[in-house]
């Protein structure tokens, strides 16, 4: 066991000696091992969005725990959980008027676990709330997200401000995540609930990518087609791949803090 795990550490370390061109090529041949391994195993690949909401919330039941039994809040990005009840807000609000099922009742559970931990940060744990860490300007990726949305939406029969909703939540969830990065970033050092939580929307992320790009695979590209025309189906995937590679780097250095058996993860300068 102990010459299996050396190996491991052997490989993980010859992989951070690696330029980040070589890192970037190990990375996209690893996601495409990931995706062919899901395509042949996973049959039902609806299931995968599932799975994606799935691990969200099981990350946010981290932050709960976090919250609930450590009573601090040091090292959680507020702007990021703004960030993310409202992408879930609008996207539940689209889901009740374009397409109700399965995935409603999901993100009805992540909104009100969101808004809560919203509110632990806001009132309850404010003490211990790191705001001069948390300094990332939200208007930064609101006000893009927004001006995109506009310009290409999908070109669906629904209402066009419902259009533009559908958009805007794509786009901002893809970006949501960059406050607690910077967060991450400042502090250099990451506790284990944080990092656990991040490391959840990483892989939550990343399934929710490989559905799109098997969907799409599986339909023999029909499904861009029934999103509609134009630039709107290049964007919803170029939206999950930016989310996934965005928590990518963090990934491998929290799978690298795990296999060497460190609770607190230390990043290295530059990693996010």
């Amino acid at each position: 066991m102990k010459a299996e795990k050396s190996r491991i550490q052997y490989v993980m370390s010859w992989i951070r000696r690696q330029p980040p061109k070589v890192k970037a090529f190990l990375a996209v041949v690893t996601a495409m091992t990931v995706l062919v391994f899901l395509r042949v195993v996973v049959h039902e690949h609806d299931n995968l969005f599932i799975a994606s909401e799935t691990v969200h919330a099981l990350g946010i039941g981290v932050l709960i725990y976090k919250l609930t039994k450590e009573k601090t809040c040091a090292g959680i990005s507020l702007k990021t959980q703004e960030l993310t009840a409202l992408f879930v807000a609008v996207r539940l609000y689209c889901s009740f008027v374009m397409e109700f099922d399965l995935h409603t009742l999901l993100d009805s559970a992540t909104l009100v676990t969101t808004l809560w931990v919203i509110y632990m940060i806001r009132f309850k744990l404010k003490p211990t709330y790191m705001e001069d860490k948390d300094n990332f300007a939200i208007y930064y990726v609101v006000v893009p997200c927004a001006v995109i949305s506009v310009l290409i939406h999908p070109t669906t029969r629904h209402h066009v401000i419902n259009r533009i909703a559908w958009a805007f939540c794509v786009y901002l969830e893809a970006v949501s995540v960059l406050p607690q990065l910077r967060v991450m970033q400042n502090t250099k050092i990451v506790e284990p609930f944080t990092a656990h939580y991040v490391f959840a929307l990483g892989i939550a992320r990343f399934l929710s990518c490989a559905h799109w790009i098997l969907q799409v695979l599986d339909t023999r590209g029909r499904l861009l087609t029934a999103l509609g025309y134009g630039l709107w189906p290049l964007m919803v995937l170029l939206s999950e791949i930016i989310q996934t590679f965005i928590l990518a780097d963090f990934c491998y250095y929290y799978v690298q803090s795990l296999m060497g058996g460190q609770l607190v993860l230390r990043l290295p300068s530059g990693v996010v």
